[in-house]
């Protein structure tokens, strides 16, 4: 495989249906982010809709790919772009409402840059690494936390219960959310340990 060959392939069908997870991804953090004076109940809607739509294209180019015989090196590094900047920009809208912590957001941060610099170095080998199944497990508990992090935002701009148990469910919403991105970070770490096998093991012996 040579990199030419590699970046200047056409786009197929289902790196197509990728991209719209990259064009999303600005919109769902410019929504999140609009001013107060805009109103926020109006954005909830949208924001659930641009995120099931992003999560939607995930499967959808996956399955395109398998089924019209599109499965290609760029695909295979393209997609788990996508994905990653889909779930960063989720998660930095998160963290900067309150509902995510830093800390763990720090640690997910490092590990995508990390895989990113070892899926270059499998790139310069000729391989390009796709996601491996410790991968897939995390991006199901990435989506699980986003998912429970934009509930608890829902609840606090729709505002549903008195102020007081507004206060008290959306704190609880919060807590499961955290939760969970705890345990995908944790599952993220161990599929980067994963993935630094396997270049290892790509690479010659000294």
């Amino acid at each position: 495989m040579g990199l030419v060959k590699l970046y200047t392939s056409p786009m197929k069908t289902a790196d197509k249906i990728t991209t719209v997870r990259i064009v999303l991804a600005p919109v769902f953090c410019f929504v999140y982010l609009m001013p107060a004076w805009a109103g926020s109940a109006w954005t909830v809607p949208v924001l659930w809709l641009i995120f099931i739509v992003s999560e939607l294209t995930d499967m959808l180019d996956g399955m395109v790919a398998r089924k019209q015989g599109q499965v290609s090196d760029f695909g295979k590094l393209f997609d788990p772009f996508a994905d990653t900047l889909v779930q960063l920009t989720c998660f930095f809208c998160f963290i900067l409402d309150g509902i995510l912590p830093v800390p763990l957001f720090l640690l997910v941060l490092y590990r995508e840059f990390s895989i990113l610099f070892v899926r270059n170095l499998m790139l310069r080998k000729g391989v390009a690494m796709g996601a491996r199944m410790g991968g897939k497990i995390k991006t199901v508990t990435y989506i699980a936390a986003a998912a429970a992090a934009l509930l608890a935002s829902s609840i606090r701009r729709l505002g549903f219960f008195p102020e007081a148990g507004n206060a008290r469910i959306f704190s609880a919403v919060s807590m499961a959310a955290t939760a969970i991105f705890a345990l995908s970070v944790v599952l993220a770490l161990f599929s980067f340990v994963d993935y630094v096998r396997v270049f290892r093991k790509s690479s010659p012996q000294a």
